[in-house]
């Protein structure tokens, strides 16, 4: 019989206690009658009676096939009485990921509808405003809705609304701190204000809070290796970067497209320490990657090109040409000392 690694996280919300112990009652009831208690999550250790929540921070376990689909078919069941939050479960075979879920609230209650609305009318350019309303809504309906406090700190952040954006990524991490997405906005906030050391805080935070099968895990970790470049703290910059330039991605992922922007980072940070060599290695597969994704590469061969000449490599004039021709004004200049 095969074992599986499942990871289960997330937070569901009931919103008042009668909610809440019909919510336990049902969960007791389906764990011994309809699964014979063949389940991954133990009642005591995932309700929150202060909070009328059921609460994953993170759970990892080894089991078999049949515990772990009825813990899954059990919380789908739970989450039609939630009101807010959501819930991942990831389930890995022999290293690799066979099944995600996400598991969220989906029925007619006000909140649920405002909060869906505001989060589908983000993803429309130029409804801003209309998504905002949603979100006050879901908010004003359920005041500890966590979520709809981090999306409507994100189109806060897109208003440029940034004292309101901070204000709505730190409510969302105060009502739940165990959800990677606020940190990584409040972040974003943060390094806008020119608070790195506060940035990196956070990000540092939202890669606790999430785990490597998520891609807002990475784009942290770049994020993170970008900053501690800024800040000249090259070998910090080099860990980060590394690890996610050995990382593969699917096209879908949001980190796909930003391989060239992290593997000329880690270039650059490696040119810092003097490793021109790994370092050239780095920009080489930049400069490949940003060809082959159609991506502005006038960076990445600048700084090949300063890699090459410290390294008494060949081929670093044609790089700076190169980079010049792309509107590199840092390759021009060094191209008029050199002649």
């Amino acid at each position: 019989m095969s074992e599986y690694k499942t990871i289960f996280s997330g937070r569901l919300e009931f919103g008042s206690e009668r909610s809440f112990q019909q919510v336990l009652k049902q969960f007791q009831h389906r764990t011994e009658n309809y699964y014979r208690n063949d389940v991954l999550l133990k009642e005591e250790e995932v309700f929150d009676a202060d909070t009328f929540a059921l609460d994953i921070p993170r759970l990892i376990t080894l089991s078999s096939e049949k515990s772990w689909k009825n813990t899954v078919n059990l919380l789908r069941y739970v989450n039609e009485f939630a009101i807010a939050g959501n819930l991942h479960v990831w389930v890995i075979l022999e290293g690799k990921l066979i099944h995600h879920e996400t598991i969220e609230p989906d029925s007619d209650k006000a909140a649920v509808q405002a909060y869906l609305k505001g989060r589908e009318l983000i993803k429309s350019e130029g409804m801003e405003d209309e998504a905002k309303k949603a979100l006050d809504r879901a908010i004003q309906k359920f005041e500890r809705h966590a979520l709809a406090y981090e999306r409507r700190g994100y189109v806060n952040f897109k208003l440029r609304n940034y004292k309101d954006a901070l204000y709505d990524f730190t409510k969302s991490i105060d009502i739940n701190p165990n959800n990677p997405e606020p940190y990584w906005g409040r972040a974003r906030v943060k390094m806008l204000n020119k608070d790195l050391k506060g940035a990196l805080a956070d990000l540092e935070m939202a890669i606790k809070r999430s785990i490597p099968h998520q891609s807002i895990h990475w784009s942290a970790r770049r994020m993170k290796g970008q900053l501690h470049l800024e800040l000249g703290e090259f070998q910090k910059a080099i860990f980060e970067l590394k690890l996610l330039t050995k990382r593969s991605f699917s096209k879908d992922d949001p980190n796909y497209a930003l391989r060239p922007e992290a593997f000329t980072l880690y270039g650059k940070a490696l040119m810092e320490v003097g490793e021109h060599a790994a370092a050239i290695e780095a920009l080489d597969q930049a400069v490949k990657l940003g060809k082959e994704l159609n991506c502005d590469n006038a960076e990445a061969l600048y700084l090949r090109g300063l890699a090459r000449k410290k390294a008494g490599e060949s081929g670093f004039i044609n790089d700076l040409k190169e980079a010049a021709n792309l509107g590199s004004p840092k390759a021009l200049e060094l191209l008029d000392t050199l002649a």
